[in-house]
């Protein structure tokens, strides 16, 4: 299965990449790591998105689940993902990339507020976006946060960046017999409630045909090696769209 042509991706990484082999926060060495793999996309000539989760500093249904209300929980969350933004962005820029953190939720100090026009000028004048505070609203996650700006950035793919390979019929980790697709329907991922990206994202990645990419991220080298056709990873998409 190979890669559809793609000239503006928006990369999804989850919160609990940037700990590496912590079990708790950022990992500054990590986060270096991450950086040069985006730069590495951006310099094949691609222009780049990003979204990053906050789990590895707080997750608001975990917060919920222990007796916080759960909007306030899920705007504790939004403030992590800027606070991640704000470390990616930092290891970006010391290896010379341009990048600019906008953020769903205004706070102008540390960065700019989410306007979709100037993020794409941004993406015209070869900048990195960093989409943060996911939509600014409580009850929707970072991944449905990420469908919507590849929505509004008419990006051609959106690339989730994960701990396991691709999409399989069951939890790897527990499930040993689980198998692993190349290539799956949003349908398909709806109907048997497969732990891809939450509901809503892969509904709006559907309507929009924009196709999800999902791979390792922990694996070096994976980002450029998916983009040319040549990793490991499920594409997620209508059959009509399917390349061989």
């Amino acid at each position: 299965m190979t890669m559809p042509q793609v000239k503006r991706v928006l990369l999804k990484l989850s919160g609990e990449v940037l700990m590496g082999e912590q079990e708790y926060g950022i990992d500054p060495a990590y986060v270096v790591r991450l950086a040069e793999e985006v730069k590495a996309a951006k310099d094949s000539g691609l222009e780049v998105c990003l979204v990053i989760g906050g789990g590895n500093i707080f997750r608001g249904v975990a917060g919920a689940a222990r007796g916080l209300d759960r909007t306030t929980g899920d705007y504790m969350g939004m403030l992590a993902t800027v606070m991640n933004a704000l470390a990616m962005q930092n290891a970006l820029e010391k290896l010379g990339v341009q990048t600019r953190v906008q953020s769903a939720i205004p706070m102008s100090s540390v960065c700019e507020p989410y306007i979709r026009r100037r993020a794409e000028r941004h993406l015209q004048k070869g900048r990195i976006v960093i989409f943060a505070a996911g939509t600014g609203n409580p009850f929707f996650t970072t991944d449905t946060g990420a469908a919507l700006r590849a929505a509004e950035m008419n990006c051609d793919a959106l690339l989730k960046g994960t701990s396991v390979d691709g999409v399989y019929s069951a939890d790897p980790k527990t499930n040993p017999d689980a198998t692993r697709y190349d290539t799956i329907t949003y349908d398909r991922v709806l109907a048997d409630n497969l732990k891809v990206m939450d509901a809503a994202a892969v509904a709006l990645c559907r309507e929009n045909d924009i196709p999800i990419v999902v791979f390792s991220i922990r694996e070096k080298g994976n980002v450029a090696r998916v983009l040319e056709g040549n990793g490991v990873q499920t594409i997620v998409q209508d059959p009509e769209n399917k390349e061989a």
